[in-house]
């Protein structure tokens, strides 16, 4: 069985939301732990559009997504958060003393004060294709986000969105 790692707090999402808490926490003299589904930190912003100018964030007349990632990070090293990347979080339970139990799908065990969801868009994990040996392509011809546009510069494209049905409830 994992050890349960105790903390005060961990972060669900490490987009700029979660990094930006990270700081505040930090200003309190609050060491936190943050849990993101990728691989890296920077969620949507790093993930769907890191070279994409954004021109809606306080402060900023246009940043890129990953220009805004690695200003956060920056902004919070002296702070020392405690990542854990490609975990998403499987269960969150109450315990008797107002805590909080959260596991991750790796199985990596958390006993917190406080829960802060900072999860945005949802997780971002790629609805692959039922395709036999479509991971063959994968990287090469199969692409599930697009990081720098300057890989597909003159290239002809073809975008698939596989449409989701919703309930309404009706």
């Amino acid at each position: 069985m994992t050890e349960t790692i105790k903390t005060d707090v961990v972060i669900v999402g490490a987009g700029p939301v979660g990094l930006f808490a990270v700081f505040e926490l930090g200003l309190l003299d609050i060491r936190a732990h943050v849990v993101d589904i990728l691989d890296r930190p920077g969620g949507q912003c790093a993930e769907l559009y890191p070279e994409k100018p954004i021109y809606d964030i306080p402060g900023l007349p246009v940043v890129t997504g990953q220009e805004l990632t690695n200003n956060l990070l920056e902004q919070i090293k002296p702070f020392q958060p405690t990542f854990h990347f490609s975990e998403m979080i499987a269960g969150l339970e109450p315990l008797p003393d107002e805590r909080f139990l959260l596991t991750t799908d790796a199985g990596t065990r958390f006993d917190a004060k406080v829960v802060v969801i900072a999860a945005g868009g949802g997780s971002f994990q790629p609805k692959k294709p039922p395709i036999d040996g479509v991971e063959a392509f994968e990287a090469k011809s199969v692409h599930y986000a697009v990081r720098k546009m300057d890989v597909f510069r003159g290239k002809r494209v073809l975008i698939v969105a596989a449409a989701t049905r919703r309930s309404t409830g009706r």
